[in-house]
């Protein structure tokens, strides 16, 4: 008899975070799932090296998580006031002082928090989908469609954000939810020019007369294949867009168009303490230094998702 070679031992078992990363790097994936995780995953990692869109990331993320839990972070009650405490400086009890009215500053800021991303996510909700479905339509339409819509989006542009924000709040009256009505309206007209520029590159592709001549609809294309790769522009052009919706809210707020008192809300935190700037400068110094980190955290995020996302970035191998 001849004697049988040893079989091979089998390779130790690689773990399921090894396991993993070598799925999602893998060069050729078995399906359109394993290649879309991959995708986004080297997305994510083009992300995460780049340390200033890291910290926007890290500034975001600490926005949501102070809001969120808000009631429990506070030290003290945001609309309770003591007129006995007012104007103290920052102190081991009252870390970033009190106001006018004897209320704690950091309390009101952090439930201030949950104001603003309110303002922000609901006009970006409202302003994004319905500037980019009108760009969409007119991109992909033209004709005299595309120049009704487009000439309407003009009249939009030629006005400062904010003033047309305040022309609106002024027509439907103060308060937070007018305000968020007014961003909203003043917001979408970016989005429309963006998914325009994207709608008239697509409409003479390839795949969208291959559709076409499949019998697709007008309706489909522009909502099944249209709009879906205008997703990653609009989404940076949405974080990009936070500071500015940030700053019309503490705008609005200032004037005393947003947020009525005693809601805390960082722009009429601002307008409160402007009075006590020389002897008490902390009240408004410290919701100005809020809405300035805050919005730079959306800015380098939206500038790492802008070079993350980017069609034109180096594929991996």
């Amino acid at each position: 008899m001849t004697a049988t070679a040893p079989s091979t031992p089998p390779a130790p078992a690689a773990t399921a975070d090894h396991g993993l990363i070598a799925w999602l790097d893998s060069a050729a994936p078995a399906s359109r799932w394993q290649a879309a995780c991959g995708q986004m995953w080297w997305r994510w990692r083009l992300l995460v090296a780049n340390r200033l869109a890291l910290l926007g990331l890290v500034i975001v993320l600490g926005l949501l998580a102070v809001a969120l839990l808000a009631p429990w972070l506070a030290p003290h009650p945001p609309l309770a006031g003591d007129l006995s405490l007012r104007l103290q400086p920052p102190s081991s009890t009252y870390w970033l002082g009190t106001d006018d009215q004897g209320r704690d500053i950091l309390s009101r800021l952090i439930a201030g928090s949950r104001t603003t991303l309110y303002v922000v996510a609901v006009a970006a909700v409202l302003s994004a989908p319905l500037g980019v479905l009108i760009g969409a339509v007119s991109g992909y339409a033209g004709g005299w469609l595309d120049a009704v819509l487009m000439r309407l989006t003009d009249i939009f542009l030629a006005f400062p954000r904010l003033i047309l924000a305040l022309a609106f709040v002024a027509a439907l009256g103060p308060g937070l939810d007018n305000a968020v009505i007014a961003i909203a309206i003043t917001a979408w007209p970016p989005y429309a020019r963006l998914a325009r520029a994207e709608s008239l590159a697509l409409r003479r592709s390839d795949f969208i007369a291959a559709s076409r001549l499949l019998g697709a609809s007008h309706t489909r294309l522009v909502l099944g294949h249209v709009l879906p790769l205008c997703l990653p522009s609009v989404l940076i052009r949405v974080t990009l867009d936070m500071a500015g919706m940030i700053l019309a809210a503490a705008g609005l707020g200032f004037l005393g168009l947003g947020a009525q008192p005693p809601l805390p809300e960082w722009g009429a935190m601002i307008a409160a303490g402007r009075q006590f700037l020389l002897g008490a400068w902390w009240v408004a110094a410290a919701p100005g230094a809020a809405i300035f980190i805050v919005s730079l955290g959306f800015n380098l995020l939206g500038d790492g998702l802008r070079d993350a996302l980017d069609p034109r970035a180096q594929q991996r191998g």
